[in-house]
């Protein structure tokens, strides 16, 4: 083989294992790999949604997220947080971008027709969010106003078919809800009862209703993916049963009750 042949071949070659490379590096996007701490999960999640989920000093935190940390430790898996918005999280989840949707979640039917998830670590509970001066203190005041909600959550689906009279202005992020309260541009704010009473004490507004519901908060996993399902109701069930869930209840969102199941030794 002459000189300028074996330069083309083993440039030739360095281009295969480069290309090689890089599709095993895109095959792992989205899917679980393992690390020296243990098999990394990708989980979406929300930065802006307190005191569920959020970013604090960088770091994904709150109750549904430090639950997730407490709950993948006791499996051997190693949760690895990335911001999304709620409207692409459960798309993201079905799609492989994601293992595991951290934020919330209410695990209603129709949202199982595309995703699976964890047993119940949580209930949802609504609520109405407002200013003083709004003319807003129940449901049936929300009729001919504008209201915020965040598109596709539960909040949307309930102002949706329950109050068909209210104007409902459909946001990306809660941020842009807040925003939009702040300058009057809504006049109320259909969103999770934790969450609003958190936007409430922060920004001088005031929740006038709080609405229980008996739909079940769950983490959402690819539909099928039975084995991290499985996985993660099973460290679930620990940190229920060693008071790890009931510790981060009374740090993160203690002004919600304490279902039975979820108390230590359950």
């Amino acid at each position: 083989m002459g000189f300028i042949a074996s330069i083309h071949v083993k440039t030739l070659l360095s281009r295969v294992i480069a290309l090689t490379t890089v599709a095993v590096a895109l095959a792992a996007c989205g899917s679980t790999k393992d690390s020296g701490a243990g098999t990394v999960i990708r989980v979406g999640t929300l930065g802006d949604a307190p005191p569920n989920v959020y970013q604090e000093n960088g770091q994904y935190t709150g109750f549904d997220n430090e639950l997730l940390k407490a709950v993948a430790g006791k499996v051997g898996l190693t949760p690895e947080f990335v911001g999304t918005d709620f409207s692409a999280l459960l798309g993201q989840v079905g799609n492989r971008t994601f293992d595991v949707g951290s934020s919330a979640i209410a695990a209603t039917e129709e949202r199982k027709k595309n995703v699976d998830f964890s047993d119940s670590y949580d209930f949802e509970y609504m609520s109405i969010l407002t200013t003083d001066g709004a003319g807003v203190s129940d449901e049936n005041s929300l009729k001919g106003k504008r209201v915020a909600v965040i598109q596709a959550t539960v909040g949307d689906n309930y102002l949706t078919k329950q109050l068909p009279e209210a104007q409902a202005v459909r946001f990306p992020t809660y941020d842009a809800g807040i925003a939009a309260l702040k300058s009057g541009g809504v006049q109320a704010f259909v969103l999770d009862l934790t969450i609003a009473k958190k936007y409430a004490a922060d920004n001088g507004f005031k929740v006038t209703k709080a609405i229980t519901t008996d739909v079940p908060h769950g983490f959402a996993v690819r539909k099928g993916n039975t084995e991290l399902r499985d996985k993660l109701n099973s460290g679930l069930k620990q940190v229920i049963a060693d008071g790890t869930w009931l510790k981060l209840h009374d740090k993160f969102i203690p002004d919600t009750p304490v279902p039975a199941q979820f108390k230590p030794g359950a």
